[in-house]
């Protein structure tokens, strides 16, 4: 029989979708001015996002309508918000990536990879955190560890067999493999850190009892893929959604910065701390799962030659499986590093891009930015063909010519594309824009302004702890659209670079290892069985703890001659002039 509180719990969202505006409401009733507006806005948005009472991206809309009918901003300049540069970037990078996992290019990488690495314990983790890492870095978090869970389970299963078993020897079909290409799981709301997690699929049924030691390496292997698909993501600005919130808001709150955050000057920052971090957790993790027995973990044993033997053929078979690269493979994989080096070179700082030399404005600024270059190499990709330009006949219909398919299609787009992450960057664009339309920001920055006594390194190292642990439990879009406009007006109030705790807040957005829920990679791990709760908290605890450490590294060393931390900028002066007497930043 049901009790009294089962009602109300069924409805709970509802309820609370209707009760918290409610509540709030004497806060813009008593105070009406349009601080106030924006702030209730933000409230409300920020625990629906928090709560989950709605939909990310539903949410994401309410400054659509909240801004013009409280006055804070004109309709027509919401608008404009939720299709700026960076959402075009955003689009143009992910149609791409769509185009790589359409082809299976990124399975060629990975199974070619991990030939050249081997099998052998400790280099299988590391070979899988690397192609996984690199996988990241260019498409979504979620897709890397759909398609590497599977290949690592395969792998597993051989290893943790008698050796050279006959179904290896004969080349037969792997039923992981068979999992993953027939039921590939599908996302969720978001690319990376969403509330909404992909259905992967389910964990295999064991064929025969493993021992403890074998388990504890299972869970490593594992838990290696998810964590390694979230670090990877920071190299690159398309890598992870929060890079490209951080653009936007800089680009949004300083319009004249002179496109400080671009591709090339965030690899410069992000990739070392990638690979450092990437490092620390393979140290980490085969310390906690395979333990400090070298020789072991380096497979110098003669008893594990044969299942490495075995599991070495399983990944042979999927890679001779796949046959030569075809014409769209070659197609993809050259317009892949075209993209790659317009990116790098476009405006790179250092020397004149082809950028500035090409299409110039009056200041010899490039007038073409990072996602003019995706969307063009993205529309190369519909109006190429998928193989060899040629008429074949249609099967079943001898006499009708049929050209073949280009290497994307707007069907394969549709469904591929998250669409949800579009409107819940433009979402967090809105409510920057708002905070500054309103003067928000200039009031939350005038009460930050004792921090000013502290110094910039301490108030860096706690926001990022603030952060990393906040992202465990929402949406790593949602904690960056939050944080990352009052860290721009307590930086203009205490005369703090902007940047010195913008990028590191937006790293320890990607730090979400402890919960099988703070990311859709950590919720497709721990779906396969074998990791318990109390394994992803131990493990990603102290792993959270380095993130932090390495990113400050970061910030406080080689970030410095990237973005002229040393000095206040001359971008960032509006309403903070008292900066320009003490324009010089103190040293790390």
């Amino acid at each position: 029989m049901a009790t009294w509180w089962q009602g109300p719990w069924a409805y709970r969202f509802y309820l609370f979708v209707y009760i918290l505006p409610i509540i709030l409401l004497p806060l813009p009733i008593l105070i009406p001015a349009k601080q106030t507006y924006c702030a209730y806005t933000i409230i409300i948005m920020a625990l629906f996002w928090c709560v989950e009472a709605l939909p990310l991206a539903v949410t994401a809309l309410f400054p659509l309508f909240l801004f013009p009918m409280m006055g804070i901003m004109d309709a027509s300049k919401v608008c404009v918000e939720y299709f700026n540069d960076t959402n075009i970037l955003f689009i143009g990078g992910l149609l791409v990536a769509i185009a790589v996992e359409h082809w299976n290019l990124h399975k060629r990488i990975a199974l070619g990879v991990l030939l050249i690495i081997g099998v052998r314990p400790a280099l299988l983790m590391l070979g899988f955190m690397l192609v996984t890492a690199f996988l990241s870095m260019w498409i979504s978090n979620t897709a890397t560890t759909a398609m590497m869970v599977p290949i690592a389970q395969a792998v597993l299963e051989q290893l943790h067999k008698a050796p050279a078993g006959k179904d290896v020897e004969e080349g037969r079909d792997n039923p992981t493999f068979e999992l993953q290409e027939k039921s590939p799981p599908k996302e969720g709301t978001t690319v990376d850190n969403g509330q909404v997690h992909p259905v992967p699929p389910g964990p295999l049924e064991p064929k025969a009892q493993k021992t403890e030691e074998q388990i504890r390496f299972s869970q490593g292997m594992s838990l290696c893929v998810c964590y390694s698909a979230s670090i990877g993501g920071i190299a690159t600005l398309t890598g992870t959604t929060p890079n490209l919130v951080l653009q936007g808001q800089i680009n949004s709150i300083f319009p004249d910065n002179g496109n400080v955050v671009n591709f090339a000057s965030w690899f410069g920052f992000a990739f070392p701390a990638m690979i450092i971090l990437l490092l620390f957790a393979w140290v980490w993790l085969q310390f906690l799962f395979l333990g400090f027995n070298f020789r072991k973990n380096f497979g110098m044993g003669e008893e594990a030659r044969g299942q490495q033997q075995a599991a070495f053929r399983v990944i042979q078979t999927e890679h001779r499986r796949l046959g030569p690269m075809t014409f769209a493979e070659i197609a993809v994989t050259f317009l892949f590093v075209l993209l790659v080096v317009l990116w790098f070179t476009r405006e790179p700082g250092f020397f004149l891009g082809w950028g500035n030399l090409a299409f110039p404005d009056a200041k010899g600024v490039s007038v073409v930015s990072d996602g003019t270059v995706a969307i063009f190499i993205s529309v190369i990709m519909f109006i190429v063909p998928s193989s060899i330009p040629g008429l074949t006949e249609k099967p079943g219909k001898p006499g009708k010519l049929k050209a073949p398919p280009a290497l994307l299609n707007w069907k394969t787009v549709n469904e591929k594309m998250p669409w949800n992450i579009v409107f819940l960057l433009g979402g967090g664009f809105a409510l920057a824009k708002g905070s500054e339309e309103s003067g928000l920001s200039e009031w939350l920055g005038d009460k930050l302004t004792p921090l000013q006594s502290v110094s910039p390194p301490a108030i860096a190292f706690i926001l990022c702890l603030l952060v990393a642990t906040f992202t465990e439990c929402t949406s790593n879009v949602a904690t960056t659209t939050l944080f990352l406009p009052i860290l721009a007006s307590m930086a203009k109030v205490i005369c703090l670079h902007p940047l010195y705790v913008m990028l590191p807040c937006t790293l320890a957005a990607s730090l979400a290892f402890m919960l099988p829920v703070a990311t859709p990679p950590n919720a497709i791990v721990f779906s396969f069985g074998g990791i318990k709760v109390s394994d992803m908290v131990r493990a990603g605890f102290l792993l959270n703890i380095m993130g932090v450490l390495v990113i400050m590294l970061a910030i406080n060393t080689w970030s410095y001659p990237i973005f002229s931390l040393d000095t206040f900028p001359s971008w960032a002066i509006t309403n903070a002039t008292h900066c320009l007497k003490n324009a010089t930043m103190p040293s790390p």
